[in-house]
Formats: C-alpha cells, sequence, structure tokens
C-alpha cells in the first residue's frame, strides 16, 4: 500500500466529513494527476445526509498537491532538509442550488455568519458569492444556485509529517463546521424546484 501524507489528509478529511454526518457523492469523487506538470489534486463532494438528487445544499471539496510540494515531501522523506515545507492547497466551496428563484445574496452571507473554517492550522479565506442562472432550454424556466468559496494553503508541520495518526483529530474540525453550515443554509427560506424524476423501471 502507497504511504503518503496526501494520502493520510485526504483519509482524515474523509473521516472528518463522515464523522459529522454527511453523505459523500460517490459520482463525484476524482483523483487526477497532471502528467505534464506532476501536480495531484483530490476532488469530492458532500451533502446532508436524506437529501434528493441533486441536493439542495452541497460541499465541494478540493486538494491540490503541487509538484515542489512532492519534491520538498521526497527530500523530508530520505532525510534531506527541504528549503521549504510542503504545501496542501485547499479549497471548500459551500453551494445552494435547485433554487426556484434568484436569491439574495446578503442572506445567504449573513446565515454564513463570522466564522470562517480551518484546515488544521490553516485559516480559510472566504471570497465572495457567486450566482448562478441555469436554463435547459430557452422557454424552460430559470434554476438558480449560489456559491460560496473558502480557500487556504496548509504549511504541512515536521511534527504532522512524523505523526501522521494525528490528522484525524486535526481534521475533525472541518467536519463539524461543514455539517453546521450546510444546515443553516438549508433551513433558509428560500424556495427549491422538485429533485430530478426518478428514472423509468421499463
Amino acid at each position: 500500500m502507497l504511504d503518503h501524507v496526501l494520502l493520510d489528509v485526504i483519509g482524515g478529511i474523509r473521516q472528518s466529513f463522515e464523522s459529522a454526518l454527511l453523505q459523500r457523492q460517490a459520482v463525484e469523487e476524482r483523483f487526477q494527476v497532471d502528467v505534464l506538470l506532476g501536480d495531484v489534486s483530490w476532488e469530492t463532494s458532500y451533502s446532508l445526509p436524506g437529501e434528493e438528487t441533486p441536493p439542495r445544499v452541497r460541499a465541494d471539496v478540493g486538494v491540490d498537491w503541487p509538484t515542489w510540494s512532492q519534491s520538498a515531501y521526497r527530500s523530508w522523506s530520505i532525510g534531506e532538509p527541504p528549503a521549504d515545507q510542503p504545501e496542501i492547497v485547499f479549497e471548500l466551496a459551500l453551494r445552494l442550488q435547485r433554487l426556484a428563484k434568484r436569491p439574495d445574496p446578503k442572506t445567504v452571507v449573513t446565515a454564513l455568519g463570522p466564522n470562517r473554517p480551518s484546515l488544521a492550522s490553516a485559516v480559510l479565506e472566504r471570497s465572495g458569492p457567486t450566482v448562478e442562472e441555469l436554463r435547459e432550454s430557452d422557454d424552460a424556466p430559470s434554476e438558480w444556485a449560489i456559491e460560496i468559496t473558502y480557500e487556504g494553503t496548509w504549511p504541512i508541520e515536521e511534527e504532522v509529517l512524523e505523526h501522521t495518526d494525528r490528522l484525524e483529530a486535526l481534521l475533525r474540525p472541518l467536519g463539524s463546521w461543514v455539517a453546521t453550515t450546510l444546515v443553516r443554509l438549508a433551513d433558509l427560506d428560500l424556495a427549491f424546484l422538485p429533485p430530478d424524476a426518478e428514472p423509468s423501471a421499463d
């Protein structure tokens, strides 16, 4: 089995979200390697348990492991002091979708509250909301969505590299924050369109 701190971080994030009783959207998960640059990325999505398809509220998670972080990690693993600490670039997008009307961004941002999530020691910065209008055809009714993104970079300390078994405890607050925030977003007084129809058995 491949032993790598990136896989340990991914496992810690999964455990954090699942301990918070969030439900992973399996079809959304991707693990990719840029064969030209060498960067590695992992993406997945979680929703509240019992949500319909697609869920009304969703958390999209993205982790990037740049090539230079891999070089720094390799130097550390063979006992050579790296020039810089390896870093993980993290992105968390909270999404409200299937909305029947254009949402008020101020209402959604207020529901998020002032607290920002953290990835272990890295506090994430929030960007402004993005509102989307989707139509299947020119005469179809509009479907609206709004997304707010949190981003940050986590320099992985040597103590974490030496004791990756501590990652689960370090990352546990992230899942709790996401679950609580998704509940607040789902409780907003907004009109949602019906979920996708179930496929016919014929």
